[in-house]
This record gives structure tokens, C-alpha cells and sequence, in this order.
């Protein structure tokens, strides 16, 4: 596979990751019991901690496309092992 494809596969695992890592430590204003600015939604998270998040999904996706790509390249898992669709 091309460098492309599998930066294109990192991206991937890497967006999908953040989106699990998201809520993780988040509290609300409302679960804080903090009354919330004017204009802003009570479920709104009080500190979201980006860059925090940003890092440890990087950290977690560089892990996870590691060991996608040694099952591709070792072929631990070829696609006639795959289960086919009834």
C-alpha cells in the first residue's frame, strides 16, 4: 500500500478515536451544578480539555494503527480467513 493509504487509514482510527475519547472526564454544567453563562447550553462541558484529548488520542490511534499495520504486513489475517456474509 502507498504512503497515502495509510495516512488515509491513520486519519481514520484517529477520528474515530476522538470521538470515543471526547466525553471522557467531561462534566457539565449541569451535572457541576453551576449555572451556566448567558447564551450557553447547560449540557455544555465546563473545561473540555482539547489539547489534553487531542494528545491522548494521537497517542491511542498511533497505537492501535501499530497494530493494524503489523496484522497487514504480517499477513496475521489474510481475507479468505474473514468470516463471509450470510
Amino acid at each position: 500500500m502507498s504512503p497515502i493509504t495509510w495516512f488515509a487509514i491513520y486519519l481514520t482510527i484517529w477520528w474515530t478515536v476522538l470521538f470515543a475519547v471526547l466525553p471522557l472526564g467531561s462534566r457539565s454544567f449541569h451535572e457541576a451544578g453551576v449555572a451556566p453563562p448567558p447564551g450557553v447550553d447547560p449540557g455544555a462541558p465546563i473545561n473540555p480539555n482539547l489539547k489534553r484529548k487531542f494528545i491522548t488520542t494521537t497517542w491511542v490511534s498511533a497505537v492501535v494503527f501499530t497494530l493494524f499495520f503489523l496484522v497487514v504486513h504480517f499477513h496475521l489475517v489474510t481475507l479468505p480467513d474473514l468470516p463471509a456474509a450470510a
